[in-house]
């Protein structure tokens, strides 16, 4: 029996009105950007007092928090969920392409310019390190003997991979060797680099394809 098969129905009803209020943040956000999220714009839109909704959202903050948790959620689980199907790092990188292009707003609350004024609570980044031990394994998986096939890496790799294995932390306590430490955040880098730029607009009218774009520095990245 799951918690909304027990949940009462105040409970049921207070989990509703939560739910239309992210409807609406999320039509805010979409309008006009997470800066100018408003509750008491939102409670006009439900034709409710300002007053009333914080009885759900504490504030501007808690309620940005909600949608920050649910959208690395969505995107931990997506994530997962191709990778428990067998995707490999190439496969991932096109799921995350797809959950971003499915909703652009969604995409730049995690990833694009910090709100201002808005610190997210430590239980958000508990998540984001989800998302990184997913594509972490999957780098460590491809990265697997690898090395011997490509022969010593230069210099500046040799230096970058030796510097990311004494600095870690964004790893969690996921055992990858530096090689897949540095695949991982070459990964992170670049795809979010052409995401950003396309999800901004920045591609439109220079003529070429960004799937493609995207696909050819998935490819220079794969060893």
């Amino acid at each position: 029996m799951g918690k909304s098969d027990t949940a009462t129905p105040r409970e049921r009803y207070r989990a509703q009105v939560r739910t239309e209020i992210k409807e609406h943040a999320w039509q805010q956000i979409a309008t006009a950007g997470a800066s100018a999220l408003s509750l008491n714009a939102i409670a006009k839109q439900m034709g409710v007092s300002g007053p009333a909704l914080y009885r759900y959202f504490a504030g501007r903050d808690e309620l940005i928090t909600e949608l920050i948790r649910d959208a690395y959620r969505s995107l931990a689980d997506t994530l997962g969920a191709a990778a428990a199907e067998g995707a490999d790092l190439s496969g991932l990188a096109h799921v995350l392409r797809g959950w971003a292009l499915a909703d652009p707003h969604r995409y730049f609350l995690l990833y694009g310019t910090p709100v201002p004024g808005y610190h997210a609570p430590d239980d958000t980044t508990a998540i984001s390190s989800e998302i990184m031990a997913t594509l972490l394994t999957a780098c460590a998986a491809l990265t697997q003997g690898a090395q011997g096939a490509q022969g010593a890496q230069d210099a500046p790799e040799a230096t970058f991979a030796a510097h990311l294995e004494k600095h870690r932390a964004w790893a969690g306590d996921h055992s990858a060797p530096p090689a897949a430490l540095h695949l991982a955040m070459s990964f992170w880098t670049r795809m979010h680099g052409v995401l950003s730029l396309e999800l901004a607009g920045h591609f439109t009218g220079m003529g070429f394809d960004p799937d493609l774009l995207f696909a050819a520095e998935l490819d220079a990245l794969l060893p």
